[in-house]
C-alpha cells in the first residue's frame, strides 16, 4: 500500500514503473521523474486505463486519486467507461462558449421591457462596459453570467 512518504521518494528509472496501491489503483513513474496515478479496468470485455492525475506540486494527492478511484469504480460498475467520461469532458469544457460570445448570443435574444429602450442600446451598453474588455480574456463560462444576469436588470 502507497503511503505519501513512499510516493515522495520514488525514483525514475530507465523505463517506466509501476508501484501498486489497493483496489487496482497504481501509480507509474516515467524516465522523466514524473508520477500519475492510473486505473486499470475492463469494460464491456476491453481493457482501458484512466489517468487521475500527476502526483505533486500542482497535482492530486493520494487521498484524492483513491476518492476518484471509487467514483471510476462506480463508473464501471454501471457499464461506463471512466476513461471516456474523462474524454467527454474534456471536450465539452473545449466547446463550450467564452464568456463573451455567450453574452451576445444572451443579449441579442433576452426580451426587454418597453421602458429599457431598444436592444441595440442595451447591447452597446453592455460592450462598452468594463467588463466587456476582459470578458474575452478570462473566458468565464455562461453558469458565471447567467447568474449575473438574472440577478441584476441590466
Amino acid at each position: 500500500m502507497l503511503t505519501d512518504t513512499r510516493l515522495r521518494h520514488l525514483k525514475p528509472k530507465d523505463k517506466i514503473y509501476k508501484v501498486n496501491d489497493r483496489d487496482g489503483l497504481y501509480v507509474a513513474v516515467t524516465p522523466a521523474g514524473t508520477v500519475s496515478f492510473r486505473y486499470n479496468y475492463s469494460v464491456n470485455g476491453r481493457q482501458e486505463t484512466v489517468t487521475f492525475g500527476r502526483y505533486g506540486v500542482g497535482g492530486i494527492t493520494l487521498a484524492e486519486a483513491r476518492e476518484r478511484l471509487n467514483e471510476a469504480k462506480k463508473m464501471v460498475a454501471g457499464g461506463r467507461s471512466p476513461a471516456r467520461e474523462k474524454a467527454r469532458d474534456k471536450a465539452r469544457i473545449k466547446d463550450a462558449e467564452t464568456f463573451g460570445a455567450w453574452a451576445e448570443k444572451w443579449l441579442r435574444g433576452y426580451q426587454m421591457a418597453e421602458s429599457t429602450g431598444s436592444r441595440s442600446t442595451a447591447f452597446q451598453r453592455f460592450a462598452e462596459a468594463p467588463y466587456a474588455r476582459i470578458a474575452p480574456a478570462v473566458k468565464t463560462r455562461r453558469n458565471a453570467f447567467q447568474n449575473l444576469a438574472e440577478g441584476s436588470a441590466l
